[in-house]
């Protein structure tokens, strides 16, 4: 009977746990808190014109705060690891309402990660969202304490687009810490060419030498479609 009662009281907070790390989001609402579910919240966000109407619209990321995903970490880095998911929305603003235009809930990383706990927080370290001239952009930032000696920033740029967000622009670049040895890269996708710059140093002027190459893409990533494993290589 007590073997019972326990199965049951895993079932029961499995699927607790896995509703409050995947809650329902309305797809109108007339406030912004409208779209935050319950016991999570705002950790970002951004105002601007993203689809030409002279409105304002809103990008923001939320962010679980369940205990249950507070895990500890018995090895370097922090003692316990928040690896509470977060999601990116868009909210198209109209003269009475807010309209869930896009939402992604596997690209925004976590605050913390179990497979690289020296890694701190890729999206609120350095990183974030912005609106500028129409177009959305996030900022990741990845700096380890342990386990690697390379910084990296990468920035992805989305614009509305045939109903859809769609990426347009990329942009990777890392240096090694310890030799300030770096390189670059950016991604043109309207104009399908990248740019690759290496030989850069932080610490010492170098001659960097600079490669342009097309790309074959035959249609433009949706933000939807991105995660954290996302590999951006053309």
């Amino acid at each position: 009977m007590k073997q019972v009662l326990y199965l049951f009281f895993l079932i029961f907070v499995t699927i607790v746990n896995s509703q409050n790390n995947n809650p329902f989001i309305p797809k109108e609402g007339k406030l912004v808190a409208d779209f935050v579910p319950n016991k999570w919240k705002v950790i970002a966000k951004a105002e601007g014109d993203l689809n030409k109407d002279k409105i304002n619209d809103i990008a923001f990321v939320i962010e679980n705060t369940a205990t249950e995903n507070i895990v500890l970490n018995g090895g370097f880095g922090k003692d316990t690891l928040n690896i509470n998911p977060r999601f990116l929305l868009v909210l198209f603003k109209t003269d009475s309402k807010y309209v869930l235009k896009s939402i992604n809930k596997k690209f925004i990383p976590s605050q913390d990660n179990s497979v690289s706990p020296c890694l701190d927080d890729p999206f609120m370290e350095n990183g974030g969202i912005e609106i500028k001239n129409g177009v959305l952009n996030v900022d990741f930032h990845y700096w380890l304490s342990c386990g690697s000696w390379f910084v990296t920033d990468r920035n992805y740029k989305f614009r509305f687009q045939g109903e859809s967000f769609v990426l347009i622009g990329y942009d990777s670049s890392s240096f090694h810490r310890s030799t300030g040895e770096g390189n670059s890269l950016s991604i043109n996708f309207l104009s399908k060419k990248k740019e690759l710059i290496t030989g850069t140093n932080e610490f010492k002027e170098t001659n960097p030498k600079t490669t342009w190459k097309n790309i074959k893409i035959e249609k433009l990533i949706k933000l939807e479609d991105l995660t954290t494993d996302s590999e951006i290589d053309y």
